[in-house]
Order: C-alpha cells, then structure tokens, then sequence
C-alpha cells in the first residue's frame, strides 16, 4: 500500500515537472521569438537609416556634381566668348575699353623692348595698329610681315589712335600669307572719308615738301626740333589745295640706317614727293612713313 502510494506520488511529481519544464519552454521560445523580432526591427530601421543616408549623399553629390558641371559650362562659354574672333566690321563697331579678339597679318614691327613688341598689322578688310603686345624675344623675331596672329587685347583710343591694348597673341599655325598693297589715299587727304583707312598701309602721290620750322627747315629731329640723329624724323607737306600736314619717320619703326630716314633727311623745301607709310594718327593724319620717292 505505502509502496503504491509512493509511486503514485512519483507519477503526480513527474507530471507536475513536466508540466513546468513545458511552460518554461514557451516562456523561452516566447523571449527568443521576441528578441528575434526586435533584432529584425533595429536591423530594418538601421538599414532604411542607411537607404536614406546613401540617398541622400547621392543626391547631395548630384547636385554639386550638377553645380560644378554648370560653373564648368559657364566659365567655357565665357572663355569661348572672350575669344571669338571678331570680323573688322565687328571690331570698328566694338565699344572702347571692351575686349576684342582678331585675327589679322603683320605688315611690321616696331623695335622689341622688355618683352614687348608694337605692331601693324592688317587684312583684306582693314588694319589694326597693336601697341605694347606682350612678346617674347624668340617670338618677335619670328613676326615677319605677312605672318598671320591672333590677338585678343582691348579696344582703346589715344589722341584719335584707335589700337588695341594690353595684348597677348598666338601665331596662327598653317596659315596663309598677306601683305598689303598700298592704296592710294591722296584725295582723301582733307576730308572725314580718310579716317576709314585708318592704320592702314597707305600710299600718297605728288605732295609738296614745305618748311618743317620758321628757319625753314625741310624737317625736324623730334617734333619740336630738340632731338638728336637717331629720334623720329617729322617734316611737313601740301596736297593740292594747299592744306598742310605733319608726317613723321617713326624712328622704332625705320632707324637712321634706312632708306627712308636718309631720304627724309636729304629733303628741300619745294620738291614733290610720293610717299608710302601707315595711317597713323594723332590729333589727326600723321602717316608713318616708310618710303620717300623724290618726283621733281
């Protein structure tokens, strides 16, 4: 009896141990299922943090990429525009002070000084006189006339000049040659029509040799007759109705050992003489001449 009643009491323990072993179980299962979760949930916040972070980085880097792009178009397309070349028509129509770019041929130089070189130089369609364009040594030996440049710089007037200023250039690589022949302006003389031909490579036929001083000189060292052999040459001369004017042998341009310089100096007052030169200006026509022939 006691040995049935123990075992029964054996089987009720085990039941009841069974019983709790279960429920500890589910609780375990019911935690684990639990922390799985919110591993799952932490893991899937985290990865749509990063999606978004990624996001947007990128469109962050879109934009600055999109900004750099416009800023890199822009800066071409001013760099492209500073640097078109401009027809004559689009260069006399160009406001002073603003910047051009032409291409145009050397017709000559004057002499080279601290990298710096002064030029004539011209087209089919008109002339462009450079003052002080940036040059090197090696480069003004190789600006022989009709070489083809390129050369952006300002518009600029002085004393009536209209030049190009603060240039830089570049030679035009496997172009064509041009010199200019020299067109006859002597009728011009005189009137507003010779502006046109402005810096250009000019000729003038049968003018007179007149006094250049009060001591009649045919002409002066300087223009007020104070220089020496060696400077600028200015003599004057009449056309035909008697209108006088003052020309000049830019000494930078044809030095004392020239032709010209020589020429100028054997001058009388009275004789005729056709001339050839570029139409500079100042306060008016004040040619540079490069060539004197003595016609009676």
């Amino acid at each position: 009896m006691k040995k049935k009643f123990a075992l029964l009491s054996a089987c009720v323990l085990v039941m009841a141990a069974t019983t709790s072993c279960g429920k500890n179980q589910d609780e375990a299962t019911t935690t684990t299922t639990t922390v799985a979760d919110a591993t799952t949930v932490a893991e899937d916040t985290t990865a749509a943090e990063d999606t978004t972070v990624a996001e947007d980085t990128t469109v962050a880097e879109d934009t600055t990429a999109a900004e750099d792009t416009t800023v890199a178009e822009d800066t071409t397309a001013t760099t492209a525009e500073a640097a078109a070349v401009m027809s004559y028509a689009d260069y006399v129509a160009a406001d002073v002070d603003t910047a051009v770019t032409v291409e145009t041929y050397v017709q000559a130089t004057q002499s080279w000084w601290d990298n710096t070189i002064t030029a004539y130089t011209q087209d089919a369609d008109g002339a462009y006189f450079i003052y002080g364009m940036a040059c090197s040594e090696e480069d003004a030996a190789k600006l022989v006339p009709g070489t083809k440049i390129k050369v952006s710089g300002y518009k600029s007037i002085w004393s009536g000049e209209v030049e190009i200023v603060d240039a830089t250039f570049e030679f035009v690589e496997g172009a064509d040659s041009y010199i200019a022949p020299a067109t006859d302006v002597t009728a011009f003389l005189g009137t507003d029509d010779i502006e046109n031909y402005m810096n250009q490579f000019v000729s003038f036929k049968g003018l007179t040799v007149e006094a250049a001083s009060e001591d009649g000189a045919a002409f002066l060292y300087k223009y007020d007759g104070s220089g020496a052999d060696g400077d600028d040459l200015y003599f004057n001369v009449s056309d035909a109705n008697g209108n006088k004017y003052s020309f000049t042998v830019e000494s930078y341009l044809c030095d004392n050992t020239t032709d010209v310089y020589s020429a100028v100096k054997n001058l009388t007052v009275g004789q005729k003489v056709d001339l050839e030169g570029f139409l500079y200006w100042y306060e008016g026509v004040n040619p540079h001449i490069t060539a004197v022939t003595v016609v009676e």
